[in-house]
């Protein structure tokens, strides 16, 4: 008993020496009213020092960018602009409107410098696991992930489980896997409404599992008699990408049906948000919230404590969890947009898209040549308002005849979609154009599109782009 206490003497003997020997050395580093950085002041001039380089506004120099003379880092340039500062424009360079990346939010960020900014210790969470309790996912993270949506009323995370993921496009095989049987006679049929996500399509037949294989189109099998029996996973994305409707699951209500929810774009700057979700599996990206596409995480709110064991499973033999450097960077953007109870990052990016979709809407409004995917005014409960549309892209039809291959047809006059057939059989007439990238992307895109012949059928005289 006299070396229980002994031992309970001498703990508490050490912590409050600890205490002491802490606010000693905080003492010393906080000085005249500011830290006195030690070792993390050469790696925050450095960062400072790349920040202010320039690239004359048309694009950006990053710490690990290529090195000049093994000095100063080489500029990364937007689309259609070269030079060692890029400010070199190509006139011949075709218009991208292509990729998914959500530059738009950059000047955001750029405004937030302070808040959004991050040192990193060289020994920073070098184990494979953060704790006994939870080995691949920040607690922290993870309870500020449910604050999120809670504020932002897009999800309802209550009594359910969430799952980490490099991106949500880790999770969706995940998630296919998880509601998939192992027992079954027959493989789960993992279909999507036209037009459609085309990783999904890509990712089932990749791995290429006896438990599934992709069906395509969901209406296919709405009305079918012969799908009594069968087991179907239906990837629902809502807002829809490509052409930025909310959906629902198709085959609801089928017994044999489990849907996986794609809520990647279900946030105030793209959408209205009526009603939280409130669905089995859904899955959420940073991507699209932030716009840090190349941080790559992603998270999954899963009701089943069962579908959630598998995909966790899944996730710890697939990578080990996510990486423990990229938690740490969402944990600290989620941060800033909670700040102000997240209005500030949402009215910015709403602006921004609305914005833009009124703007692409006036240049077509006069042309017969193309139309664009019809999208109400509705209201959002997180402004408490009805709100003008705002979606991450612009699902364009080619109206004339001769415009069936419209991916072409656009090719010809300096702008790259995406083909419509990407996402779905018989979509060609359609092309999905990009309206989260750079603003010099989309100044150019509005240009081209401006030039281009408007009428529905052939014009004698007219002038090659």
């Amino acid at each position: 008993m006299a070396n229980k206490v002994n031992v309970s003497v001498f703990y508490l003997a050490w912590s409050a020496f600890s205490t002491v020997l802490n606010l000693f050395f905080m003492r010393n580093l906080y000085v005249g009213g500011d830290w006195n950085l030690s070792w993390s002041k050469k790696a925050a001039a450095e960062a400072e020092a790349v920040a202010a380089i320039s690239c004359s506004g048309h694009g950006r120099a990053y710490l690990d960018g290529l090195v000049l003379h093994g000095k100063e880092p080489i500029c990364d340039c937007n689309s259609c602009y070269g030079g060692p500062d890029c400010s070199l424009f190509l006139p011949a360079c075709p218009a991208n409107a292509d990729g998914g990346d959500p530059y738009f939010l950059e000047p955001f960020w750029m405004q937030h410098a302070t808040n959004s900014a991050l040192v990193v210790a060289g020994w920073h969470r070098m184990g494979y696991s953060y704790s006994d309790h939870s080995p691949n996912i920040s607690p922290e993270l993870e309870s500020h992930i449910r604050t999120l949506h809670s504020v932002v009323g897009n999800a309802i995370t209550a009594g359910r489980y969430i799952v980490f993921g490099a991106g949500s496009t880790q999770l969706l095989n995940a998630a296919v896997n998880a509601l998939s049987s192992d027992n079954s006679s027959t493989p789960a049929r993992v279909v999507a409404l036209f037009p459609y996500y085309p990783v999904y399509k890509m990712q089932t037949e990749l791995f290429q599992s006896k438990n599934y294989t992709f069906e395509g189109d969901a209406s296919l099998w709405e009305n079918s008699t012969s799908n009594a029996t069968m087991n179907f996973i239906e990837f629902v994305t809502s807002p829809n990408n490509p052409d930025g409707q909310l959906r629902k699951a198709v085959l609801h209500g089928h017994p044999n049906a489990k849907a996986i929810y794609d809520h990647a774009y279900y946030w105030p700057h793209f959408s209205p948000i009526p009603t939280p979700a409130d669905e089995d599996v859904m899955t959420f990206t940073i991507s699209k919230l932030t716009g840090h596409a190349g941080a790559r995480f992603g998270w999954a709110i899963i009701k089943d404590e069962a579908v959630y064991e598998r995909m966790t499973t899944y996730m710890a033999l697939n990578t080990i969890g996510v990486s423990r450097d990229s938690q740490l960077r969402a944990l600290k953007l989620i941060k800033v947009v909670l700040e102000d109870r997240a209005r500030e990052i949402f009215e910015f990016g709403y602006e921004i898209m609305r914005d833009r979709w009124e703007k692409l809407s006036k240049t077509l409004s006069t042309s017969k040549r193309f139309s664009l995917q019809k999208l109400a005014p509705q209201y959002c409960s997180f402004s408490q308002k009805v709100r003008a549309p705002s979606p991450a892209y612009a699902w364009l039809k080619c109206e004339r005849e001769e415009d069936r291959d419209c991916y072409s047809a656009l090719e010809a006059a300096g702008i790259t979609g995406r083909e419509g057939g990407k996402f779905g059989a018989e979509l060609d007439r359609y092309v999905r154009l990009s309206l989260i990238r750079s603003q010099d992307d989309f100044d150019l895109l509005l240009h081209r599109l401006s030039k281009m012949p408007k009428s529905q059928g052939k014009e004698e005289g007219a002038k090659p782009l």
